[in-house]
């Protein structure tokens, strides 16, 4: 195969990607999209027979760079060196993982086989990419079905990486069908047979997911919810606002919707722009500002979104979010908070835990220390920080509706969103500001993603966005009032509780896991084959 033809199956993989991706993408290409790396992958992999050729690396690289641009290209709208870094690096992890499988079917299997070795690979790969510093799972491979929620009603066992799976399956069962082809295979048994396994294995999750959907119904108590879109520019009007004027637009909205059975108020991400600090709560204006709405409807709880500050303890000066005054030798702490604030004496908040790499964090690695600052907060606030231990639960005061508080980001993570649950959540509330990336695909994808907690949970969600989209979404992912893009917006509904905690809560990424002990066999022996002896390599497998 000439040079230009390897380049060419590199772009055409990258371009099946990315045109199957949410929120606007055909997700039935996804099922083709891996084809033509596996393609390139047995082609310059050859066998003891025929010859092995180099590049695969760069090559592989270049489709997951340019999948990656095509897809995530946004981030620029917010950060544009950090843009440069997500993707590049990104890609390069990608790469790795699918050299790391193309070496390890050649040292195991001379590359005759071994197909299987993408799939565990590239789970733990996704699993480990959910808990690192660097963490950007936006293009975990599961997540391209958001589009299509009916068919991905069985996340509620799997979670997203068996969507993941069910993809690299299906290409690799599609590439090996393509190897066959001749015209004596298209007219033998054995082509009906393929094609019948190919076609089952599509289908079959479909129609078991159609199924779940028109048989589920949503159960439990029924809460009544107003949803508020302020719509603050994020780089101008929302800082240049003054605080007050800031909090009394989203009362003002929320009163337009409000009615005496309403039982909470969702207010977005950074909502409240004044700056708080956690030792003397009662001191704030802001939520003293909510403190006394609330005092009107003693029913009601607001679920509001601030940036607050606190004193570092004595002896944490070496905390990784740990900030210095610039007039003192004292430190403290920043936090992108979400408030639940009713009658009651007390102010509950919680601390945003999964924070966006280079965004609101740099990594804690010790080399890359004196960056921590320049990390950009798109909740409120400049550099690293400081995050909760604990995914806590806003419980309303006659204890029947428990509110999980994600707060932007943290929605992309599956297994992090089912600790609400276990820690009791029957309900999730998302309060987000996605005005940072403007009018592209980051804030449609985001809002995509919310549909697959809903499936994993089986809770309902009302999701509140500063510039859109607002909405709320049932157990089943159905979504209801979506509201306009950079439109000031209110909207109220009833959505149902759910207590009983599906199989994915209990167990959380478990495919991911065992994907793990499986990579680590594979790695292990073809380390093996690669520096034992040659006349010790038969006794390995």
């Amino acid at each position: 195969m000439k040079k230009i033809h390897l380049l060419g199956l590199s772009i055409l993989s990258s371009i099946l990607l990315s045109l199957a991706w949410p929120a606007n993408g055909f997700a039935p290409l996804i099922f083709i999209a891996l084809v033509p790396l596996l393609l390139l992958q047995d082609e310059m992999g050859g066998t003891a027979e025929k010859p092995r050729r180099k590049g695969l690396f760069g090559l592989v690289y270049l489709s997951f760079v340019v999948w990656n641009i095509l897809t995530t290209w946004w981030i620029w709208n917010s950060t544009d060196i950090g843009s440069i870094a997500a993707i590049g690096l990104n890609s390069l992890f990608m790469t790795t993982v699918f050299w790391l499988f193309h070496w390890t079917k050649i040292k195991l299997y001379d590359n005759r086989k071994g197909f299987f070795i993408l799939i565990v690979y590239w789970l733990t790969w996704e699993w480990y990419h959910l808990d690192w510093d660097l963490s950007w799972p936006w293009l975990n491979l599961g997540h391209v079905f958001s589009s299509r929620h009916t068919w991905i009603q069985w996340y509620e066992y799997t979670g997203v990486a068996g969507g993941t799976f069910w993809i690299l399956a299906v290409n690799i069962l599609i590439y090996l069908m393509i190897k066959k082809l001749s015209k004596q295979y298209l007219k033998s048994v054995s082509f009906k047979k393929d094609l019948a396994v190919v076609l089952a294995t599509i289908i079959l999750p479909i129609a078991f997911s159609k199924i779940i959907y028109n048989a589920y119904e949503s159960t439990g108590v029924e809460a009544e919810v107003v949803v508020v879109q302020p719509d603050f520019d994020p780089y101008t009007e929302q800082y240049e606002t003054p605080p007050s004027e800031v909090v009394e637009r989203n009362l003002s909205l929320a009163l337009r919707a409000l009615t005496k059975e309403t039982d909470f108020i969702v207010s977005p991400e950074s909502a409240i722009q004044e700056e708080i600090w956690e030792e003397f709560l009662d001191q704030s204006t802001s939520l003293k500002q909510v403190k006394d709405f609330v005092a009107a409807y003693p029913h009601t709880a607001v679920i509001i979104g601030a940036s607050t500050f606190s004193n570092v303890p004595k002896g944490k000066e070496d905390d990784h979010a740990a900030r210095k005054f610039r007039k003192s030798n004292e430190y403290y702490y920043a936090y992108n908070t979400a408030f639940y604030i009713d009658t009651l004496d007390s102010f509950r908040f919680y601390h945003k835990s999964k924070l966006t790499p280079g965004v609101e964090m740099m990594p804690s690695w010790s080399f890359l220390k004196p960056l921590k600052d320049f990390a950009i907060n798109l909740g409120g606030t400049v550099g690293t920080l400081k995050m909760d231990d604990e995914r806590k639960v806003f419980v309303h005061k006659d204890s029947i509706f428990r509110v999980a508080p994600v707060i932007c980001y943290e929605s992309v993570y599956g297994e992090f969103v089912t600790r609400y649950v276990q820690n009791g959540a029957n309900l999730i509330f998302i309060i987000t500001n996605d005005g940072w990336w403007g009018n592209s695909p980051g804030h449609r994808q985001h809002f995509e993603f919310a549909k697959l907690r809903a499936i994993e949970t089986r809770r309902s969600i009302a999701r509140s966005a500063n510039t859109g989209i607002s909405a709320f979404i049932d157990q089943k992912g159905d979504v209801y009032q979506a509201t306009p893009y950079w439109e000031e917006a209110v909207i109220r509904q009833k959505i149902s509780t759910n207590d009983k905690l599906t199989f994915y809560v209990i167990y959380g990424d478990y495919l991911a896991r065992i994907s793990l002990f499986i990579s680590a066999i594979f790695l292990v022996t073809a380390i093996a084959r690669k520096f034992l002896p040659k006349n010790k390599k038969q006794g390995v497998l």
